[in-house]
């Protein structure tokens, strides 16, 4: 590895440069800037490594959170039934699955990403996750592991919330029959309301007087006050043009602070369901209820020990399983000629149940459509960074669309460009077909998503 080169301390900050520069969210296509402009832009590439999209995955203890994260990553999180599973945030990468461009001009056989995975045009583009150990009702007074929980949220973009659709676990993720899991939705983002509001609360005389003192105005002091959740000014601004005729802050009552909050609270956690154990007896009636009661938001049924067991059985050649769909194969259906092992007949009736149950019923075991859900809700969109715009290759070789980044919809051509290469000079950028695609034009799913930018000699 390149860090390998570079033995003394003085060093180390070259390494982690170079280490990020051959990182899933940034291209060894582009390690052709040199040495100084790379460390020329340390502090830009440290505020990038900061800021990628991170989901977070939240939920009381034994909603089935971390055989959700196992479900849609490779990590290995501890699994359990008891409170505090996951002690410290367990980090991890993720794969959205998107439609990759090389479908759009037949290359399937030739799109060898350089991260993540393309099959026959699905690109599964990394993504980071992070779990969050199990919150438990009043974490904002400190209960269980309190604050900390609720504090390691502030690195989330978005929050995909485990709940327990089948009832059979109570507020504290002990065993049980008949538990509402309407209750969860609602102290979750009550627990992350009282914990800002409360924050905000402690100290709201002393903001509001030097508020006055410095005449600022609103967005001002609340970027001061709601930065450290990972809040630039342009979130905190979405949050404050979402109530329209707001008096002026040092006017605000009580019930005005909470209005406001409640609507950064939206805007910061944009927030997906997770319907988990979606199979069970008691899940539909819930599932009904929950739809019921909060119909604009995004929900998505799952059943991720289904997932994690068919991936399982995948890895060991027992079945082809094509995940995200509802499309499962044994030796019986393909016949020898497939390579798959025999089944013994318990597990022939293990995979029977989960088509009926599962499958057939829903489609898919949901899993995948989670990120799917996230990505939506962030408004994401995947740009294929390409070197030579005549045969999508990185410059060198016949693999095309090496490189996947993602970026929110509506985001300028050039800052595309400064989150893949940083503060570079960029002479040209060029589109599909050859077309010139000014900077400030935007990105959208198939609208200057395929991009080539030329730098300018020297830089």
């Amino acid at each position: 590895m390149i860090s390998l080169l570079f033995s003394s301390s003085e060093h180390n900050f070259y390494s982690i440069i170079l280490l990020h520069y051959t990182s899933p969210f940034c291209s060894p296509l582009y390690l052709s800037i040199s040495l100084s402009c790379i460390v020329s832009h340390l502090s830009f590439l440290l505020f990038f490594m900061a800021r990628e999209t991170v989901i977070a995955l939240v939920g009381k203890p034994s909603s089935g959170k971390s055989t959700t994260l196992n479900a849609l990553t490779d990590a290995n999180a501890k699994v359990g039934a008891f409170p505090f599973t996951t002690i410290d945030p367990n980090k991890a990468t993720g794969y959205l699955e998107v439609e990759c461009a090389c479908s759009r001009f037949g290359k399937q056989k030739l799109c060898k990403p350089n991260y993540g995975y393309c099959r026959n045009g699905k690109r599964g583009v990394p993504v980071m996750l992070l779990d969050v150990a199990g919150l438990v009702p009043n974490a904002h007074l400190g209960r269980g592991l309190g604050n900390k929980f609720l504090g390691d949220l502030t690195e989330a973009d978005c929050l995909i919330h485990i709940v327990d659709a089948s009832g059979t676990t109570d507020a504290e993720g002990k065993a049980t029959r008949g538990y509402d899991p309407i209750n969860d939705i609602e102290w979750l983002q009550d627990e992350i309301f009282r914990w800002i509001l409360g924050n905000l609360m402690e100290r709201w005389g002393s903001v509001v007087r030097r508020h006055v003192a410095t005449k600022s105005t609103a967005l001002e002091t609340l970027r001061a006050q709601l930065g450290g959740y990972s809040a630039n000014s342009q979130l905190i601004a979405r949050a404050l043009d979402s109530l329209p005729g707001l008096p002026p802050l040092q006017d605000w009552d009580n019930a005005t602070v909470e209005k406001v909050v409640r609507a950064f609270m939206e805007t910061k956690f944009p927030t997906v369901l997770a319907l988990n154990k979606m199979d069970h007896p008691d899940a539909d009636k819930n599932v009904s209820k929950i739809i019921l009661k909060y119909p604009k938001q995004k929900a998505v049924l799952t059943s991720s020990i289904t997932e994690v067991l068919l991936r399982k059985l995948a890895n060991q050649n027992y079945i082809q399983y094509d995940s995200g769909t509802e499309f499962v194969d044994t030796i019986e259906d393909l016949g020898p000629e497939s390579g798959l092992k025999p089944m013994d007949e318990k597990l022939k009736n293990r995979i029977e149940n989960i088509r009926d149950l599962v499958l057939y019923r829903f489609g898919s075991t949901g899993v995948v459509q989670l990120l799917q859900a996230a990505a939506d809700v962030l408004e994401l969109v995947p740009v294929f960074p390409v070197r030579n715009m005549n045969n999508f290759t990185g410059g060198s070789g016949d693999n095309v669309f090496r490189d996947c980044v993602l970026v929110k919809r509506g985001t300028p051509v050039i800052n595309v460009a400064r989150k893949i290469m940083g503060d570079v000079t960029i002479a040209s950028i060029e589109g599909v077909g050859g077309m010139r695609v000014g900077e400030e034009d935007l990105v959208d799913r198939g609208k200057n998503d395929i991009l080539s930018f030329k730098l300018v000699p020297g830089h």
